[in-house]
């Protein structure tokens, strides 16, 4: 697989991609260091970047975040972001039998990995932390990204697709919240703590 291609090709042409995706044969492992790992870096990286050179925005200020608390954010969000992948897609597999799909986690993981891309490429909006909201739009993307994966990948029945997925936003949902509380206690808990 190459990933500059599956990139342009998931982004450009999901409805061409996602069939390909569901052909290939990969593994969690190649999956992981071959694709996840690399893009999901893209989000910790550039938050890193803007929030140490540009700052924050809170409210209608701006912070410049300390060098050591950038760094703390960009690590932990980055290893949250893989945490949370597997387990969303954990949970993708867990419930695709109450949906008429099938388990296979490796086909949850491909659906999950693949729609992410949108927001972690979008993630490179976060050098500039003003424009961080266009990343947000790249994750609505992403849900598209996810519905047509689903549907390809995992063959969710059509009368069964619309709760699948809902339940499956639910669930990144109340994992994205998860994640992000560890992000903000261990990299803000200190600054935090002396106010």
């Amino acid at each position: 697989m190459n990933l500059v291609e599956r990139v342009k090709g998931i982004l450009l042409k999901p409805k061409n991609e996602w069939p390909k995706i569901k052909s290939e044969s990969h593994t969690v492992a190649g999956l992981f260091t071959g694709y996840i790992l690399i893009l999901a870096a893209i989000p910790a990286v550039a938050g890193f970047l803007g929030y140490a050179i540009f700052g924050m925005p809170f409210g209608l200020e701006t912070y410049t975040l300390p060098i050591g608390t950038s760094l703390m954010w960009a690590v932990v969000t980055y290893i949250m972001s893989l945490i949370s992948v597997y387990l969303i897609a954990f949970i993708i597999d867990i419930l695709a039998p109450t949906f008429g799909s099938s388990k296979d986690f490796v086909a949850s993981l491909k659906v999950v990995a693949f729609s992410y891309t949108a927001s972690w490429v979008g993630g490179i909006f976060y050098l500039i932390p003003t424009l961080s909201l266009i990343a947000v739009l790249a994750g609505i993307y992403s849900l598209i990204l996810l519905y047509m994966g689903l549907q390809v990948v995992k063959s969710v029945p059509k009368d069964k697709m619309v709760v699948y997925f809902i339940a499956i936003i639910v669930v990144a949902i109340i994992v994205s919240w998860l994640a992000s509380m560890v992000v903000t206690s261990i990299a803000f808990g200190g600054m935090m703590a002396a106010y």
